[in-house]
């Protein structure tokens, strides 16, 4: 009777000192569980005589359902003290404005490609898509590129390591979306009016070029295409990405797959074509024109490389930077096209 009389005061102590619910359960199984200090003095019933045992018995149960209150009205306690303290804590006031998100947007770049999609689709072009990792007989030998020209230089173009695959060639990362153009025409399906916009890759970095960078090509096949379609085609887009102001010239150049070739120049965006701010000379163009890309009327090679018949239908292609083109525009004050590239909050944010 004084052993159980005892675990009631060592209770009482122990749980004086509990603070945490892993302690409490602790406790518990040291006083109360199968092999704690209650079970081991009730074993002493065995040794007692059949009166004094019924005695003892009677006060064990006594003392077990005294500790087993005192350990539950621990428990309540301190579960009313933690939602006490939550109260406290996570206290809300239901009256005050919500805290508003923050939204992220598109990067710059992907809101040119959208716009620049959106444009040509009002004219019927449609958006294609061609890999960016291809066969060099796309990206070059069907193009009329031929295999000692000098953008096959392993310095200006990137290969890829690997066997040849006869008429294919070698693997390669496309230096321009012009891979799109034979493709499209081995489809069969004239005429064609597509825009496909895409990444290339060239051995090249500076302030106005990046080892990747994205490119939009326009290709039209149809018969009694002529340079005028090509003119009035880009002076459209001209005028709805850059503005109504806005002017192109085609100037004269050489590119294999087209003849005759051209680049495409536009007016400046700072001085509005004039060479000349508040008098003095544009530090930007110097002459009113900025170079825009390359365009021309598709050369022969090329639409029988995609099984098309030249003296049946005649095409045009262009193929500019989206990145060059959108710092062209008016009130985008880029000066280095790798900040396009440098995931700088400081700079994405403003757009």
């Amino acid at each position: 009777m004084k052993d159980f009389a005892q675990l009631e005061v060592l209770l009482t102590k122990a749980l004086e000192s509990v603070k945490e619910f892993a302690e409490l359960e602790r406790v518990r199984v040291e006083f109360l569980g199968r092999k704690g200090k209650l079970a081991e003095a009730m074993k002493g019933l065995s040794a007692l005589d059949d009166a004094e045992r019924r005695e003892a018995g009677k006060i064990a149960n006594e003392v077990k359902q005294k500790m087993e209150k005192m350990f539950e009205a621990k428990k309540t306690e301190m579960e009313n003290q933690k939602l006490a303290g939550l109260a406290e804590e996570e206290w809300i006031d239901v009256t005050l404005p919500g805290q508003v998100l923050e939204e992220g947007h598109l990067h710059l770049t992907s809101q040119a490609i959208e716009e620049i999609t959106d444009i040509f689709s009002r004219i019927g072009f449609g958006r294609v898509l061609a890999p960016d990792i291809d066969w060099d007989w796309y990206a070059f030998e069907s193009l009329n590129i031929p295999k000692n020209h000098p953008a096959r230089d392993n310095w200006e173009t990137f290969f890829i390591k690997g066997p040849e695959h006869g008429r294919m060639g070698r693997v390669v990362l496309t230096p321009h979306t012009s891979n799109s153009q034979v493709r499209e025409l081995e489809k069969g399906k004239l005429p064609i009016r597509m825009i496909n916009i895409g990444r290339c890759y060239r051995r090249q970095i500076d302030v106005s070029h990046n080892p990747m960078f994205h490119q939009f090509e326009g290709f039209m096949v149809d018969k009694g295409i002529t340079i005028a379609h090509l003119k009035g085609v880009l002076d459209y887009f001209a005028k709805a990405y850059f503005g109504p102001t806005r002017k192109i010239r085609l100037r004269p150049h050489h590119f294999r797959f087209t003849e005759p070739s051209f680049e495409v120049d536009i007016t400046c965006g700072s001085c509005d074509g004039t060479a000349k701010i508040d008098g003095e000379k544009c530090r930007l163009c110097k002459a009113g024109w900025l170079e825009l890309g390359g365009a021309g009327m598709t050369h022969p090679n090329v639409l029988k490389a995609g099984g098309i018949d030249p003296e049946k239908y005649t095409a045009f292609a262009f193929g500019w930077g989206v990145e060059r083109t959108l710092m062209m525009r008016a009130g985008i004050k880029i000066g280095d096209i790798r900040l396009l590239h440098k995931n700088d909050l400081r700079f994405i944010q403003q757009f």
